[in-house]
């Protein structure tokens, strides 16, 4: 192999990460084999739909994980992350999303490089979000203790029973204290991540990303619960 062929093939190999934009949010998904498409899709959907809306903030959006090579959602889809966030130097992350995964009520729970990971992001980000089973992760942290959430509907049990000092809710699809937001998740993650927008940009702009995926937006006709600050 000549030299030429040699620095083709390390150049090649070389990570290439996102370009991301000044004055804007950094907002990383964290992900990991067994990731659910919709509550990573969902909210991806709308924040990153945030960049063709004039007058406001937009938002970065990026993928993060444990590894370099592509991670397989549960429904089977392949997805290279953007950012190792055990060895790569991270932009500061502004939001946090943190979609359910297959193992994030057993194995993941028990991965501390992973809880630590998110601890050391709540000390710096503006808000963290979750969709469906991502709050046993959030709970895991230790970052919703004194807050209110919620989860998958038919594992709010099972969360109140692993972290019986939470005050968890049913029958709504998202709640916001402080700077955390949970969800139901399912399709329902796009009622949540539609929440934040109008939540940050105001309702025009959230009805606008809702209509651009075509979405019936009402914030008063979804059930959910915010504590007021």
């Amino acid at each position: 192999m000549t030299k030429v062929d040699k620095e083709n093939v390390e150049q090649s190999e070389k990570k290439v990460f996102p370009k991301l934009k000044k004055d804007r949010y950094n907002v990383a998904f964290l992900i990991m084999d067994g990731t659910y498409n919709t509550e990573l899709t969902a909210p991806y959907d709308i924040f990153q739909h945030t960049i063709f809306r004039k007058g406001i903030k937009p938002m970065n959006v990026f993928t993060v994980a444990n590894t370099d090579k592509a991670i397989t959602s549960f429904e089977g889809m392949r997805i290279l992350p953007d950012f190792n966030y055990l060895k790569d130097s991270l932009p500061k992350i502004d939001i946090l999303v943190v979609p359910s995964a297959e193992h994030h009520l057993d194995t993941d729970l028990e991965d501390e490089k992973l809880i630590a990971f998110v601890q050391k992001v709540d000390k710096e980000a503006q808000y963290i979000t979750s969709h469906c089973d991502g709050a046993f992760v959030l709970a895991k942290a230790g970052i919703l203790d004194g807050k209110v959430s919620t989860t998958f509907p038919s594992d709010i049990d099972k969360m109140r029973i692993m972290f019986p000092d939470l005050d968890i809710r049913k029958e709504v699809l998202f709640v916001h204290d402080g700077k955390y937001i949970t969800s139901a998740g399912g399709a329902k993650s796009f009622e949540a991540a539609l929440y934040l927008c109008e939540y940050l940009y105001g309702p025009e702009i959230a009805r606008s990303l809702a209509g651009g995926l075509v979405i019936d937006w009402d914030l008063e006709k979804v059930p959910h619960f915010i504590i007021n600050d």
